[in-house]
């Protein structure tokens, strides 16, 4: 039986309804989100840290929030069927984290080639060997360029607003494309957090499949017709100016929907002290460590800005370079070995002499304010900056 809520406008939900201030973790705030986003079904493969958000999902079914859910063999196996269901027209859900990401990674860019609005939570974690659940976000590095469109959350509020956000600005017409939300496992998952919520009895309209780029998929519509069968199976320039069109439209529905981020989520970036020399940049968990760095320098007489990226793609490319325009120094610490966000700052900027690559923590290893504050030290000294 299907629990009573009432549907609502979506700017009614995000925006002008009360909100009530919960103490909840990151895992419930992901459940939290589903229960008002209309979801038509879910399915879970555990891995952790991600476990806990899809068995509380799952309890969600047993409320009647959810028309079906159930646990499939593997990650791959829940992609795979996550991709059917949306397919067939449904608002549908699912969570990964670590090694569960890379085992499904295949099914990613199929999203993303289908223009599917599929919705998917990923609680990032190791997943190098030695074996480690610990908190990391290398796995971000390697779906940048999978199609998909990327939210990096830095606490249990930023995941419960993007996820439930995420599905409308998905469903666009002019998008269409699946959107990925981070966040940095145990974090954000396991601990807790002040959320405020809107009414639980609300919840989104339903998913109108009638108004996607592309059919769903049913007996009017076989699988022929949504694998292009000749693009497949022959090898000529007409298939491969088909393909690059094709990759090239995804490319653009990417671009169109930064109108859509900038409404829903109040832009792309968020500015802090804009006209500090010394800027902050960073994404996820970093950047609440950034920020008491920040108020620490701050009584040592140090003038730090904070530069905090929401969307990692479509990535902020003219907002992050307005942004650093004036600032002598970028420290861009992350939860990563590879150092992808500043990989992308720097292709982005000119005077890449003025970033700071790092600092850098990984394996799970925490980020205390006094590292980030050494570091920036440090810089300002060898760079004979005045502060």
């Amino acid at each position: 039986m299907t629990k009573e809520q009432c549907v609502s406008n979506p700017e009614y939900i995000f925006f002008d309804s009360p909100r009530e201030k919960v103490f909840i973790t990151g895992s419930e705030a992901v459940a939290e989100a589903v229960k008002r986003a209309n979801v038509d079904m879910a399915i879970a493969y555990p891995i952790t840290p991600q476990s806990e958000s899809m068995h509380l999902i799952g309890d969600l079914y047993a409320q009647g929030y959810l028309k079906d859910y159930y646990r499939a063999e593997n990650e791959f196996a829940v992609m795979a069927a996550i991709h059917g269901a949306s397919l067939g027209g449904g608002r549908v859900f699912t969570a990964t984290s670590g090694p569960g990401t890379l085992r499904a990674m295949e099914m990613f860019p199929v999203w993303a080639g289908s223009r599917q609005p599929i919705v998917c939570a990923f609680m990032c974690r190791g997943v190098s060997l030695p074996p480690s659940i610990q908190p990391e976000n290398i796995e971000m590095a390697m779906l940048l360029d999978t199609g998909m469109i990327m939210f990096h959350a830095e606490n249990a509020q930023d995941y419960f607003d993007m996820i439930l956000k995420a599905y409308i600005i998905a469903e666009q017409p002019e998008v269409h494309l699946p959107i990925g939300i981070f966040a940095d496992g145990f974090f954000v998952t396991h601990t807790r957090d002040l959320v405020m919520l809107p009414p639980e009895d609300l919840k989104l309209p339903e998913y109108d499949s009638t108004s996607a780029p592309v059919p769903t998929f049913d007996m009017e519509t076989p699988p022929m017709r949504i694998t292009r069968d000749p693009l497949l199976n022959k090898s000529n320039f007409i298939s491969y100016a088909a393909n690059a069109s094709w990759h090239q439209e995804i490319l653009a529905a990417a671009q169109r929907a930064k109108k859509h981020i900038n409404h829903y989520l109040g832009g792309m970036i968020e500015i802090s002290n804009p006209d500090a020399k010394i800027l902050i940049a960073a994404s996820g968990t970093a950047v609440s460590q950034s920020r008491e760095a920040i108020k620490s320098l701050k009584e040592e007489g140090i003038d730090v800005g904070l530069v905090k990226v929401k969307s990692i793609r479509p990535f902020p490319t003219k907002e992050i370079i307005s942004a650093t325009e004036n600032a002598e120094l970028i420290v861009i610490p992350e939860f990563n070995a590879g150092g992808w966000l500043c990989r992308e700052i720097k292709s982005c900027i000119d005077n890449n002499s003025r970033v700071l690559e790092g600092p850098r923590v990984f394996g799970g290893m925490t980020m205390p304010k006094e590292l980030i504050m050494s570091e920036i030290k440090n810089a300002i000294k060898q760079k004979g900056l005045k502060v």
